[in-house]
């Protein structure tokens, strides 16, 4: 359960920064904000997953199955760039009183109660470089989403997402499906009229519509790694 990051519960507490499976990312996606598209189209495929709003979340996958990140190779992350979502683990945002507030999930397992990791708090209570930066990318994955929500209602309305189907041959012959995702309707971008061509060029969202159909070139090497690891 999440609680209100404090220096007097939490003052001993340490946040382990490695990157691996140990410390919980063993997942295969995460919600992505479209200010972070140019960035993370240059590793992952961009895909839009439905939510239980009838609206759909940007989603960069890191494996093609539940519990598969195929960009953890023993090391860390093999790849420069880790969306906010990813990033800001174990913190989150809380509201109270119409105020962002900083919040923990204690139960994470990157949280140290040990010597290993960063440490939250100063001697005298006050916060460490750390959280501070902690804090800064919680409030850009607030302010990315807010911005993420127009960005997909336009694509909605304009109708530019169709399902995915993704069919994986395996080497004994096998077949293998990711399916649930949305991408861009790549046909329907390109028969846009001039003017809702110009609408989403004023709104720049043009260039992510764009990196996002770019992205989808990282899936040749997703698979790749998928079928090197026995997928």
């Amino acid at each position: 359960m999440l609680q209100l990051l404090n220096n007097i519960q939490h003052k001993d507490l340490r946040i382990v920064t490695q990157r691996g499976a140990q410390w919980g990312d063993d997942f295969m996606s995460a919600p992505a904000t479209v200010d972070e598209f140019r960035k993370l189209q240059a590793h992952y495929p961009i895909v839009f997953q439905p939510d239980d709003k009838g609206g759909f979340v940007p989603t960069v996958l890191f494996g093609l199955e539940a519990g598969e990140n195929l960009f953890l190779d023993g090391k860390g992350w093999a790849a420069d760039y880790l969306p906010l979502s990813v990033q800001r683990i174990p913190f989150a945002i809380g509201v109270a009183e119409d105020e962002l507030r900083m919040m923990i999930d204690p139960d994470s397992r990157r949280v140290s109660r040990g010597a290993e990791g960063e440490a939250l708090f100063l001697p005298h209570g006050g916060l460490t470089d750390f959280t501070e930066n902690a804090n800064a990318v919680l409030r850009a994955l607030h302010e990315g989403l807010q911005a993420t929500t127009d960005f997909v209602q336009t694509l909605i309305r304009h109708e530019l997402l169709e399902p995915l189907v993704l069919d994986v041959e395996r080497p004994d012959g096998s077949h293998g499906q990711l399916t649930g995702f949305h991408i861009i309707h790549e046909e329907r971008l390109a028969g846009l009229s001039a003017d809702h061509v110009a609408l989403l060029h004023q709104a720049d969202y043009l260039m992510p519509i764009y990196m996002a159909v770019a992205s989808l070139s990282n899936f040749t090497s997703l698979i790749q790694r998928h079928l090197a690891r026995g997928g």
